[in-house]
């Protein structure tokens, strides 16, 4: 079972993952005539910024739903696989915000990155860190555990400490600038229901029935005295990486 996307849904659900890359936004610094492949782009609202900067930007997301919301916008976007980029010499720069945890090919992704930039160019990127959504991964493995469901479906993503993916970068024949490992606890706009049902579908959807919601509200919760707040605002145990590498 495959995590997909509704871009609708997204907006609702999500929009705070936009709102919140202003920092790896800053890190890129995109420049008027710069090229910039902005991968993992979803609907399009940081690459949108990219080319508000002056720069010309290219977005490639493995949606096509999110895809097409980015066109809507004007943007050149495409889909694609991060781990199957075919680009060859044709960027300044590559930026990625909260996409690449959900590619766990990790040195197939950093080296598409090689291949599309420029000699010089740079990579910036951010996207969940070590710990990142550790309560809520326990919580979904201790559902499955106890309701008999498949545990993996828990936990899909890739989520490296910055040591670790430095190394991926370094093997690529990256330097790496600087890293940072960023708690973030990130408020929930329509609470741990609303967040679930938009990044872990696939878990909840191999159970069926009423069994669907009770392993639901198991997980709620489980969840309820460490990410519930006593006025009832959910708030999500977020942990970002930040890295900016340079060819």
């Amino acid at each position: 079972m495959e995590q997909s996307w509704s871009a609708e849904g997204y907006a609702n659900h999500a929009r705070f993952v936009s709102d919140l890359g202003e920092g790896a936004f800053a890190w890129l610094g995109p420049k008027p005539g710069e090229v910039i492949l902005d991968l993992g782009c979803g609907d399009g609202a940081l690459t949108e910024r990219i080319a508000a900067a002056g720069a010309s930007v290219v977005g490639v997301d493995s949606s096509p739903d999110m895809v097409e919301a980015a066109r809507a916008r004007g943007l050149d976007v495409r889909v694609g696989d991060a781990a199957a980029l075919n680009f060859d010499a044709e960027f300044d720069a590559v930026f990625s915000n909260a996409a690449l945890h959900w590619v766990p090919q990790a040195d197939e992704v950093a080296r598409g990155v090689v291949r599309a930039l420029r000699p010089g160019g740079r990579f910036v990127a951010e996207f969940g860190g070590f710990g990142n959504v550790a309560a809520i991964v326990t919580a979904m493995m201790a559902a499955a555990r106890h309701f008999g469901g498949d545990p993996a479906l828990a936990h899909p993503w890739y989520f490296p400490a910055p040591e670790e993916y430095g190394r991926v970068l370094q093997r690529a024949g990256f330097t790496v600038n600087r890293a940072a490992l960023i708690p973030r606890p990130t408020p929930l706009p329509t609470g741990i229901e609303g967040w679930l049902s938009t990044f872990r579908a696939p878990f909840f959807s191999q159970f069926h029935g009423t069994k669907r919601d009770k392993v639901l509200a198991f997980v709620v919760d489980s969840l309820r005295p460490s990410l519930c707040g006593v006025e009832g605002g959910w708030i999500a145990d977020y942990v970002r990486l930040r890295i900016e590498a340079r060819l």
